[in-house]
């Protein structure tokens, strides 16, 4: 299994569509056998769905994302994990551990006014503000 979580100075990423790093980690097994960085080089929002596709990632951890990244994700198989936060290996051993789920809270709905994902997050720990 190949997992992808946002990723900014060792912490998830609250915004999904503004991420311009992943952490890349290969299981095995529920054993973390590789680690990479993957870039999103300036792509955003649907355009990180192909770009997460070809690295062939299975799962996404994430902050909050929208639901158009979300169903983009989805039509190519790629299972989302929203309403992370903290530690990005942190969340993702969360996750093998299996006390890791996904959080509906972690849905952005609306993007006007001044709005931003990491207005979910009510502590400071892992959001982007």
């Amino acid at each position: 299994m190949k997992i992808a979580a946002t990723y900014e100075n060792g912490v998830i990423f609250a915004h999904f569509g503004k991420c311009a790093q992943f952490l890349l980690v290969k299981t095995d097994q529920n054993q973390i056998i590789e680690k990479t960085m993957l870039m999103a080089d300036g792509a955003g929002h649907g355009a990180l769905a192909a770009l997460l596709h070809k690295a062939q990632v299975d799962l996404v951890i994430c902050g909050g994302i929208g639901e158009g990244a979300r169903s983009a994700l989805h039509e190519l198989g790629i299972e989302v994990i929203s309403g992370a936060k903290g530690n990005a290996e942190a969340a993702i051993d969360a996750y093998m551990k299996g006390h890791l789920r996904d959080d509906p809270s972690g849905s952005c709905h609306h993007h006007e006014g001044s709005h931003s994902c990491a207005d979910h997050c009510h502590d400071t720990e892992g959001c982007h503000h």
